[in-house]
């Protein structure tokens, strides 16, 4: 039975690479929070931990000594212009969902930006993620369009939502 204590959030670590990979993997495999269809091993989570400097860094939820979930800041574009603007993404493993722990790391992640200097935060949200529409809204982010049909995941082509919050 998961544990009811309170989420601690830090700088994710590379020793961190495995549970992030498994927290990734479980919404490659069962949500639309992603659109990556195949699952990431642990040496490419490490990559990919390492290749986040810092300016895009990478959070962890920690509930009794397990990593549970991640959020991070993504370059919107190579392009220099964009350099001011992130995209963020958050996931949290099934077992811990619906206790905050996303809004925690939604909330690390937001203030980290505004440390960095960020002017703008990108959120890209296919249709059917409720959940993370209302949870974007809540941190003050607001719906500035929709790509239609331009994901295909568990055969059925989605929509994709893009909200943006101005920090400065």
């Amino acid at each position: 039975m998961p544990s009811h204590q309170p989420a601690i959030v830090r700088r994710a670590e590379i020793n961190d690479a495995a549970a992030i990979a498994g927290i990734y993997n479980e919404a490659i495999l069962t949500t639309t929070a992603t659109f990556d269809t195949e699952t990431k091993s642990v040496e490419d989570r490490a990559q990919w931990l390492q290749a986040h400097d810092e300016r895009h860094p990478v959070l962890v939820a920690v509930v009794d000594g397990h990593v549970v979930g991640w959020a991070s800041l993504t370059s919107w574009s190579e392009r220099r212009a964009y350099d001011a603007t992130a995209e963020t993404s958050f996931y949290v493993h099934s077992t811990h969902r619906g206790r905050g722990i996303g809004r925690r790391l939604k909330e690390a992640i937001i203030a980290e930006a505004r440390q960095l200097g960020y002017h703008t935060l990108i959120a890209r949200i296919a249709e059917g993620s409720h959940e993370s529409v209302h949870l974007n809204e809540s941190a003050g982010f607001v719906h500035v369009g929709t790509l239609k049909e331009v994901g295909l995941k568990f055969g059925r082509r989605l929509d994709v939502h893009i909200m943006q919050l101005m920090l400065q």
